[in-house]
């Protein structure tokens, strides 16, 4: 009995946040416009190519979570 009154408090409050940001994002009830470099492809485009131009100075490519290339050696307690 009180699963439907969770799952429609969660489907109100989902419907609820989603009308809020329709409103202050897209139309913008506070005020303010959309800046020209988020409308203008032409300003990404050139960003993009800036971007891509520039030299790699740091070193080869990293892996953030070492432990899951499972390369490391574990020694079991006879050998230490």
């Amino acid at each position: 009995m009180s699963g439907k009154y969770i799952v429609s408090a969660i489907v109100g409050s989902f419907g609820i946040a989603w009308f809020c940001d329709s409103f202050v994002s897209d139309r913008k009830i506070f005020g303010g416009t959309t800046p020209g470099t988020i409308t203008n492809t032409g300003w990404w485009e050139e960003t993009d190519k800036k971007f891509q131009s520039w030299p790699r100075t740091a070193g080869p490519p990293v892996v953030m979570n070492p432990i899951s290339r499972q390369n490391f050696i574990v020694k079991s307690r006879s050998e230490s």
